[in-house]
């Protein structure tokens, strides 16, 4: 199938009745904040309904929503009679991608609620990530980027969704393997309130752990002093510093980082 073309659009904008519409229940956002609604429909007392909503036609005098629940709910709360609206021709498969695709574009979703959506994408409209992409505006990274996200456990997903934690947190904990590491790490984050970046030094320490060579068998714990340099070197460079010495005095030094943007800001601090 393809996308709505003008060609299956009514242009002639047309006012209904607002019990004559239907919810749309490919609608994709299950909750809506009450305090934005209330001020959308304090808006619209005043001014009215700005944007017309997108409809299809059922019969002759019943309407489903495609575009724009927002809008109606405030309507409905400005008790208003009667709403603009624009009418498509459109199926099913059709009403599922327009109404993803508006809700991604204009509602302020949260980034759950855009990984589910991306997810739908992908396999109810048989979408592949780069045609994903066009239809939303965004790369394929950034596609991917949230995606990824539907891999981490509920737990972590509800924190996200609950505004508990970034996007940036939720990020960093994708990496590491244990469920049980991450739920662990996700109770640190919030009742530490950890920066994203603190906790991508954690995660990174705890992805890559003692990766050097000389930290095997023959590898001596670093003394007092060093351990002192190497807290101070944590700091410095804002990640999980860790320095390595063997029987004979000889080691390493370790600079993690987690992003090719991590890599550049640690060449930065080094002048290089």
């Amino acid at each position: 199938f393809s996308i709505l073309t003008e060609q299956n659009v009514n242009n002639t904008l047309q006012k209904i009745e607002i019990e004559q519409i239907k919810i749309n229940p490919f609608q994709p956002r299950k909750n809506f904040e009450q305090a934005a609604l209330k001020e959308l429909a304090n808006s619209i007392e005043l001014h009215g309904i700005i944007q017309p909503l997108t409809v299809r036609q059922l019969s002759k005098d019943n309407y489903q929503l495609i575009a724009g629940e927002r809008r109606l709910q405030a309507a409905k709360i400005a008790k208003l009679k009667n709403i603009p609206v624009y009418i498509r021709t459109a199926n099913d498969q059709q009403m599922l991608e327009l109404a993803l695709i508006e809700n991604i574009q204009r509602e302020n979703l949260n980034p759950i609620e855009i990984a589910v959506s991306y997810q739908r994408l992908l396999t109810e409209c048989q979408l592949n990530q780069e045609a994903l992409g066009t239809r939303v505006g965004k790369d394929r990274t950034t596609v991917n980027n949230y995606l990824r996200l539907l891999k981490l456990p509920p737990t972590v997903q509800v924190a996200l969704r609950d505004k508990e934690i970034t996007m940036g947190h939720a990020r960093a904990l994708i990496g590491i393997e244990n469920t049980d590491t991450q739920l662990t790490m996700l109770k640190k984050i919030i009742k530490q309130q950890l920066s994203v970046r603190q906790v991508e030094a954690l995660a990174s320490v705890e992805i890559h752990g003692s990766t050097s060579q000389i930290t095997q068998k023959s590898a001596a714990q670093p003394t007092l002093t060093l351990q002192n340099e190497q807290h101070k070197l944590s700091l410095h460079f804002g990640t999980k510093v860790k320095i390595y010495t063997n029987t004979k005095n000889k080691g390493e030094i370790t600079i993690p980082f987690v992003s090719l943007d991590d890599f550049k800001r640690i060449l930065v601090i080094l002048a290089v």
